[in-house]
């Protein structure tokens, strides 16, 4: 059964990326960025659609030049999610993408130049409600903090951090979020533990450039949960030399093992041994595979013997204990019949899909009497 999280979330600002609340009381939302052309507009529409579908709350996608500015208007209008615009330098891309319905703007406004386009782009954004992301990167520090500095440290992303910060708040804009993201995991979350006492605005979470999809994953995780057990947090992005979609299952992944959301299926299973009485591995890269579409949340466990299964199942939605020579099947954590090892992920998959589908009309006609 899913628990409410004992962590205790930092207060922070709540801003509006389209129709997605980040901070305040809004759930840690999930991000993710296309790495398609941008001016390959069918490529690019069909990518945010698989994000989207895999559970991403909002797609970021660069917008390098006007060229890219106008792909990003005609994407904008065959997409759902929110999107944001990742803009470096040239504030005339800004202007052009906040015309053409982009739902945040992620630019540095110590990095687009004169004084005049800084309040260009600020007024443009608070004409049409569009709020701007600041993005620090241990990569891209400016040449005086690197002087001053002599290596990146989590005081000079701080430091450069703020002094985007200060231009949006002598502007009298408060309406951003911040990031100050590092590929060194220390680095990173000393930064954040720091620049979250100093501002109210919601802190966009990341370890930049985390590797490939394993070591990134884990990279990622001790990081980001770091912080997100500190209760440090807004919204999440993953950064994996990977499928963007997997950046999504992994912020997903990492979110409702700290029992911060709660979406589609929760499986309990164990690493299997020579006790095991059906091959437990194979099932759940089987099921996995097959219920990803599920979103209703669901806890399931697939336990391959009699020592554990019992007692994981009791605690889930739908629970299997393996056994000789049927296996026992558990519902709502009470004993309910037995199933054979023949055709196993077959009835599995039938019945949580059942059991699903029974949740999601439970919560229909609870929201409909509320």
């Amino acid at each position: 059964m899913f628990f409410e999280s004992p962590i205790k979330r930092r207060q922070s600002r709540q801003i509006m990326v389209g129709n997605v609340p980040v901070g305040g009381d809004a759930p840690i939302s999930v991000q993710s960025m296309t790495n398609t052309e941008t001016t390959d507009v069918d490529a690019t529409v069909a990518q945010v659609t698989r994000i989207q579908e895999a559970g991403a709350d909002i797609v970021r996608v660069s917008v390098p030049s006007m060229d890219a500015a106008e792909a990003f208007g005609e994407i904008r209008k065959q997409v759902t999610v929110p999107l944001v615009a990742d803009i470096h330098f040239d504030y005339r891309i800004a202007l052009r993408v906040a015309e053409l319905g982009v739902d945040c703007l992620r630019i540095n406004p110590g990095n687009i130049g004169r004084e005049h386009r800084i309040k260009a782009v600020i007024e443009k954004a608070r004409d049409l409600n569009i709020p701007i992301r600041i993005g620090v990167n241990a990569g891209s520090l400016e040449k005086d903090l690197q002087k001053k500095y002599g290596e990146p440290t989590p005081d000079a992303l701080v430091e450069s951090a703020l002094r985007h910060v200060d231009i949006l708040d002598k502007l009298n804009f408060q309406d951003f979020k911040v990031s100050v993201k590092a590929s060194d995991v220390f680095m990173a979350v000393a930064a954040y533990r720091k620049l979250a006492t100093q501002i109210e605005q919601p802190l966009h979470l990341g370890i930049t450039e985390a590797g490939g999809l394993r070591a990134g994953t884990v990279k990622s995780s001790v990081g980001l949960g770091m912080l997100l057990m500190d209760g440090i947090g807004d919204t999440i992005r993953v950064s994996l030399a990977a499928d963007p979609v997997e950046e999504v299952k992994v912020g997903w992944d990492m979110l409702k093992s700290l029992k911060l959301r709660n979406k589609g299926i929760n499986f309990i299973a164990c690493p299997s041994c020579s006790r095991q009485n059906f091959d437990v591995i194979k099932t759940m890269n089987e099921l996995e595979t097959r219920l990803e579409d599920i979103k209703t949340p669901l806890d399931v466990a697939v336990i391959g013997c009699v020592v554990n299964g019992p007692g994981e199942a009791k605690e889930v939605d739908i629970g299997l204990a393996g056994g000789t020579p049927k296996n026992l099947i558990y519902v709502d954590g009470v004993p309910n019949h037995k199933m054979e090892q023949e055709n196993l992920v077959d009835n599995l998959e039938q019945l949580i899909r059942k059991r699903a589908k029974q949740k999601a009309e439970q919560e229909k006609d609870l929201i409909a009497k509320a």
